[in-house]
């Protein structure tokens, strides 16, 4: 199955912003190279469309998932508890870092596994609670 992705380079840490069209295996792969590195930033998306598109990003342990509805709406997927919610957790969005509250973080094996299910699947409603930004 096809999937359409960008993603920070294992090599520089800097986002490539140039989307790429392979099998979920390749996204798979980039997702491991990244975790040995220690963080990284992921967009995902269908290759039919240009809309939902997923977002993965992470560092150490912890990761944020955004959810890109259209050009105009942006949701974050509610956390799972990983993190206190008043504790901050600094994630890479391309290149540079953001700060989400532990409301929103969630281990980065569990968002892997969101991300990937969606790579297959293509729903990104049944991964979780939204919250629109």
């Amino acid at each position: 199955m096809s999937v359409v992705w960008a993603a920070t380079s294992p090599e520089s840490g800097l986002f490539h912003l140039v989307e790429r069209r392979s099998e979920v295996k390749d996204l798979s792969d980039r997702f491991s190279d990244l975790r040995s590195r220690g963080e990284g930033f992921v967009e995902v998306r269908s290759p039919n469309r240009e809309f939902p598109v997923l977002t993965l990003a992470f560092r150490g342990d912890h990761a944020v998932v955004h959810l890109m509805s259209d050009t105009e709406r942006m949701s974050l997927l509610v956390g799972d508890g990983t993190v206190p919610s008043g504790a901050e957790v600094e994630v890479p969005i391309m290149d540079g870092l953001a700060a989400f509250t532990g409301d929103f973080v969630l281990d980065v094996d569990r968002a892997w596994d969101l991300v990937h299910d969606f790579a297959q699947t293509r729903a990104a409603g049944p991964l979780g609670e939204w919250c629109v930004l």
